[in-house]
């Protein structure tokens, strides 16, 4: 992976967050990384978000990590989701001014970061692709997830065998409902992937290869 640089995004609303960034000079598309609940101590540093950062940037693509308000550096108070939306906006309006028009983008969230990526992606108008990893679909209804239909492949939806917070069942009926999605199942993981990172990345890398890389 190469060095990340240190960023700092600003908010329709005025917050500024604390962002990692790498932006290789040929890189021909880029990803957001959303991370999990931060209230239950979720924050940029999380293996899987970074994992998937080092993924993607293995492939040549821009990436993006960031911390939502009120988390880490970054100002302003946990919201729900709401204001985090406007976190995700300003972290894909920074990279897609980055990486140039015309390069495909993509957003990717782990566990409350997916709810919140799912939540935007519909109305996000140029979205590549968009990779939702270990969804909390045990704690939340399937609303945010139902409208994102037109992605097709280019949804990618992946959780383990061991998940209880996103139960493959669950995962398995959400794809279902979305007709083309891309369903990734990592045999053994729990919700926190422990010791199952690598598969986690391949899944990740395969989805991105075909979503993202230049043709």
């Amino acid at each position: 992976m190469i060095p990340e640089e240190v960023g700092t995004l600003t908010t329709s609303d005025g917050v500024a967050l604390e962002a990692r960034l790498t932006v290789p000079p040929s890189a021909q598309g880029g990803i957001v990384v959303c991370h999990p609940h931060p209230l239950y101590g979720g924050d940029m540093e999380n293996p899987v978000v970074v994992r998937i950062a080092e993924v993607c940037d293995d492939l040549g693509l821009a990436t993006l990590r960031f911390n939502f308000r009120g988390v880490g550096r970054s100002a302003g108070a946990h919201d729900g989701g709401a204001g985090e939306q406007r976190d995700v906006e300003a972290a894909l309006a920074h990279l897609a001014g980055l990486v140039g028009a015309g390069h495909p983008l993509a957003l990717a969230g782990y566990s409350f970061g997916a709810t919140v990526a799912a939540g935007l992606a519909p109305r996000y108008a140029g979205l590549t692709g968009l990779a939702l990893v270990a969804p909390p679909l045990a704690r939340v209804d399937n609303g945010p997830f139902a409208a994102l239909a037109a992605f097709g492949e280019r949804l990618l939806l992946v959780a383990g065998t061991h998940d209880e917070i996103c139960p493959v069942d669950a995962l398995t009926r959400l794809g279902e409902a979305l007709p083309g999605a891309t369903l990734a199942v990592i045999d053994g993981a729990n919700h926190f992937f422990f010791g199952k990172l690598f598969p986690l990345g391949e899944a990740v890398a395969v989805w991105a290869r075909r979503t993202l890389s230049p043709v």
